[in-house]
C-alpha cells in the first residue's frame, strides 16, 4: 500500500552535534611546525576587514596578523616524509583538559593515540592520529537555554541538560582547492597542508536535541565558552569551530507505526545561520524521503552530506556527498609511534585552578553584583572580550575611588550606549574602538563628580576613541603614552603595581578632562549662577513651579529645561533638579 504526507500523524527531530574546536596553540598537535588556527597566524590575512556578523562570526579588526601563504606552515612530518617521528604537543592536552572540566566531563587517567586509515589526497599520511576507544574526555553535560522571539539566549529560561558522550583530539587535515588563486576555474584539484596537523577537539553529545534552535543556542554557547577558556578565537569564517549536526526524524504514523529515518551527518558548518538551516532542511525533507524510498535507520543507511547556502534562493539545502562509513571501517589501531597519556590528579587540578568564571555564571554575576538587566548583562557575555574590557573598566572606576556596585552600573551604561553605538558603526567589538578601560572609567568618573552631561559623556568617549584611532595611524605628542596602552583582553588592564596602576588611572583622568575642556564639554559648577537662573525659570514658568509645590513632582522637568537652556547648557541636569526641588520645597 502506497502512503503520502496525509498518512503521518507527527514528525519528531532528533539531533546530536558534533564539534570541531581548532585549538590555538602556537605549534601543531604533533609537529613543532606553526599552527594556523594560533593569533599569530592567519591564512585569510589578504581578504581584509572581515567583519563579525549577526552569527558571532566574529573576526578581529584589534590584531594586525601577518597573510600566510599556502604549503608554508609544514615540516617533514606534517609532510609524512620517510623517518619523521610524531611528538605530542602537551599544550593541546591541557587546552582539551580544560575544556573537558568546563563540560563536566570525567577525565580519562590513561588515554591513547590511534591512526585512523582513510586514503584522501589533504591527509599526505593516509591516516590520521586521533583517539578512538580511550577518549580523553567523557561522560559530561551542558546546561544550553532557549532561545526567546528575537533569536538570543534566554538566559533566565529553564536551560535544557545536554549529555557530552565524548571529548577527543586528533590532527587535521589539509585542504583541497578547485580554483584557481584569485578565482577562475581549473581542471585539477590544488592542495594546501597549511591546516594539516592542527590540534582538533571533537566534542560529541548525546542525541539531546529536539529543535534547531536548540542547536544554535548549543553552538553558541559552545563557542563562548571555548573562547573564556583560551583554547580558541572561535572565528568560525576561519574554521576554528566546525558544527555537524547528526539528523534524522522519528514519524509516526496514524495507524500507530513509528519509523526512523536514517541517520545523515552533515558536515563543516561554519554558521549559526548554516546550523539552523540545515537542520530545518533536513526535517522537511526526512520525511519525504522516506515516503520515496523507504529507508529505516540501521547499519549502513548513515549519510553524509554538504551544505549549499546559495540554493533555493538563499534558504540554502544539503546535498549527498557519500554514504558514511562505520567506525570499523577505518581499521583503527594504536599508534606506535606516540606513548599513552596518563593524566593524574595533580595535573588535572593545576589545568583546573586556570579555568576563569564561565559565560553564564558571570551573566547572573553581573545581575547580582551591579543591578545590571538581564539585556544588558548578556550583551556584556557575549564576546569574551567586551566582558574582559568591561571589568577592566570596573577595576580602573575603583582605582579612581568609584565603589564597586556603582562602578559596574556606570561602566555597563557607558560601553552599551557610547561604546555599542561606535561599535556597531565601525563593524568592530567594543573592545576594539581603541579606548583604553582606563580612558573609559574616566570618562564615567568625570560623569560621577557632575562635570559631564550625559550628552558630554558620548561626545567624549567619541573624542578619546578619535585620539586613539589617531594614534593607530601614527599620530603622536602628548597623548603617545595612550597608543602604548593596549587593549587587555584581561579582567584588569593594569599592572599589579599600586603605583603604576594610580599612574595610569591619574594620567587618564588628567587626559579625558583636558580633552572635555578642550572641547567645551566640562559643565559649570557656580552655585551663584544656578541659584540666579533657578529663580528666573521658577518665575518664567509659574505655573510648573505650582505644580512641583502641590506634589506634582515630575512637572520639574520642565523647570530643568528652562534652567539648562538659560545657562547655555553648561549645567548638569541632576544638579540643577536637586537645586529647584530644594528651593520649591522651601517655599
Amino acid at each position: 500500500m502506497s502512503l503520502s504526507a496525509s498518512d503521518i500523524a507527527s514528525v519528531k527531530l532528533i539531533v546530536g552535534m558534533e564539534v570541531h574546536v581548532e585549538l590555538a596553540t602556537r605549534t601543531k598537535m604533533f609537529t613543532r611546525a606553526p599552527n594556523p588556527a594560533h593569533p599569530d597566524f592567519d591564512p585569510h590575512a589578504d581578504a581584509a576587514h572581515e567583519s563579525h556578523g549577526h552569527d558571532g562570526d566574529h573576526a578581529s579588526h584589534a590584531t594586525h596578523r601577518a597573510a600566510v601563504l599556502p604549503n608554508t606552515l609544514i615540516d617533514p612530518t606534517v609532510l609524512a616524509l620517510p623517518g619523521a617521528l610524531p611528538v605530542m604537543n602537551k599544550a593541546a592536552v591541557e587546552m582539551a583538559i580544560k575544556v573537558g572540566l568546563a563540560l563536566q566531563c570525567q577525565i580519562a587517567p590513561l588515554t591513547k593515540w590511534d591512526r585512523k586509515g582513510y586514503f584522501y589526497p589533504d591527509l599526505p599520511k593516509a591516516y590520521q592520529i586521533s583517539q578512538y576507544d580511550l577518549p580523553l574526555c567523557f561522560d559530561g553535560s551542558i546546561d544550553v537555554p532557549a532561545l526567546d522571539a528575537q533569536g538570543q539566549l534566554d538566559l533566565d529560561a529553564e536551560p535544557a541538560r545536554i549529555g557530552i558522550i565524548r571529548a577527543h583530539l586528533e590532527e587535521d587535515a589539509g585542504k583541497l582547492l578547485h580554483e584557481a588563486p584569485g578565482g577562475g576555474a581549473i581542471d585539477f584539484s590544488i592542495a594546501d597542508y597549511n591546516r594539516a596537523g592542527t590540534p582538533l577537539l571533537e566534542i560529541v553529545t548525546q542525541p539531546d536535541f529536539t529543535s534547531a534552535d536548540q542547536c544554535v543556542a548549543f553552538c553558541r554557547v559552545l563557542r563562548n565558552v571555548c573562547r573564556f577558556l583560551g583554547v580558541s578565537e572561535g572565528v568560525m569564517q576561519k574554521g576554528h569551530m566546525r558544527f555537524e549536526p547528526n539528523i534524522n526524524t522519528h514519524i509516526t504514523l496514524k495507524d500507530g507505526r513509528l519509523i526512523k529515518t536514517p541517520v545523515v551527518e552533515v558536515k563543516n558548518l561554519n554558521s549559526f545561520k548554516a546550523v539552523k538551516g540545515a537542520i530545518e532542511f533536513e526535517l522537511e525533507q526526512q520525511p519525504l524521503r522516506w515516503l520515496a524510498d523507504k529507508r529505516e535507520m540501521g547499519r549502513g543507511m548513515k549519510q553524509t552530506r554538504g551544505w549549499n547556502d546559495a540554493a533555493r534562493g538563499g534558504k540554502g539545502e544539503t546535498f549527498l556527498q557519500r554514504e558514511k562509513e562505520d567506525a570499523h571501517d577505518y581499521r583503527y589501531f594504536p599508534d606506535p609511534d606516540l606513548v599513552p597519556v596518563v593524566v593524574d590528579e595533580a595535573w588535572k587540578s593545576q589545568i583546573a585552578a586556570t579555568i576563569p568564571e564561565l559565560p553564564l555564571p558571570r551573566y547572573r554575576r553581573y545581575m547580582d553584583e551591579f543591578g545590571l538587566g538581564k539585556k544588558e548583562a548578556a550583551a556584556l557575555v557575549e564576546e569574551r572580550d567586551v566582558c574582559f574590557f568591561y571589568e577592566g573598566v570596573i577595576a580602573a572606576m575603583e582605582a579612581m575611588g568609584l565603589g564597586h556596585a556603582r562602578a559596574g552600573k556606570l561602566a555597563a551604561n557607558i560601553l552599551l550606549q557610547s561604546g555599542a553605538k561606535r561599535a556597531n558603526e565601525q563593524q568592530r567589538l567594543i573592545s576594539e574602538l581603541g579606548i583604553t578601560p582606563a580612558s573609559v572609567a574616566a570618562v564615567g568618573k568625570l560623569r560621577e563628580d557632575g562635570k559631564l552631561s550625559n550628552q558630554g559623556v558620548d561626545e567624549l568617549f567619541g573624542a578619546l576613541c578619535e585620539k586613539a584611532e589617531g594614534i593607530h595611524h601614527g599620530e603622536h605628542g602628548e597623548h603617545g603614552d595612550e597608543a602604548k596602552q593596549s587593549v587587555q583582553s584581561s579582567a584588569t588592564p593594569m599592572s599589579s603595581s599600586v603605583s603604576s596602576v594610580i599612574s595610569v588611572v591619574n594620567s587618564s583622568l588628567a587626559r579625558a578632562e583636558s580633552t572635555a575642556k578642550d572641547r567645551g564639554l566640562l559643565l559649570v559648577r557656580d552655585d551663584a549662577a544656578l541659584a540666579k537662573w533657578v529663580d528666573q525659570a521658577i518665575a518664567e514658568n509659574a505655573q510648573a513651579a505650582a505644580d512641583v509645590k502641590a506634589g506634582k513632582v515630575q512637572a520639574v522637568g520642565r523647570l530643568v529645561g528652562a534652567v539648562v537652556k538659560l545657562s547655555g547648557g553648561t549645567l548638569d541636569a541632576k544638579n540643577v533638579r536637586d537645586a529647584l526641588l530644594a528651593k520649591l520645597s522651601n517655599g
